[in-house]
């Protein structure tokens, strides 16, 4: 597969952007928003792990040299959520967290926006969100 240009990246950033967007309401909030890297998190104190949190992350999308990471937490946390992961997206996932995104393949798209439903619910659930 060759490199993909920066404007295939930038394209790529947008498209996983617009599905990461919508959940920033509530207690869920923008702490960086630029060109190239978008981060959301609850902020709202909460207890997970046994330890206490004064905000949790949700999900950051980041434009890297070779592809889009897509990083998202509610992966990290439960075993629940990581199950309901379509295999396409899965495959992407190249560490505990992040999955790294190289196309804007629309049924890869829906099974990004299928996976942030469930982990808000997930973080919802938990009282981790308002």
């Amino acid at each position: 597969m060759a490199k993909l240009t920066q404007e295939e990246l930038l394209d790529i950033f947008h498209a996983v952007k617009k599905e990461v967007k919508p959940y920033e309401k509530g207690s869920v909030k923008a702490r960086i928003d630029i060109e190239g890297k978008y981060d959301l998190w609850s902020e709202k104190a909460v207890e997970a792990f046994g330890r206490k949190y004064p905000a949790m992350a949700f999900a950051s999308v980041i434009l890297q040299s070779t592809y889009v990471g897509f990083y998202f937490m509610p992966v990290y946390g439960s075993e629940k959520v990581k199950e309901q992961i379509q295999p396409e997206l899965l495959k992407t996932l190249k560490g505990k967290a992040c999955f790294h995104i190289k196309t804007t393949d629309k049924e890869l798209m829906k099974q990004i926006k299928a996976a942030l439903k469930v982990g808000y619910d997930g973080y919802k659930k938990q009282g981790w969100v308002e």
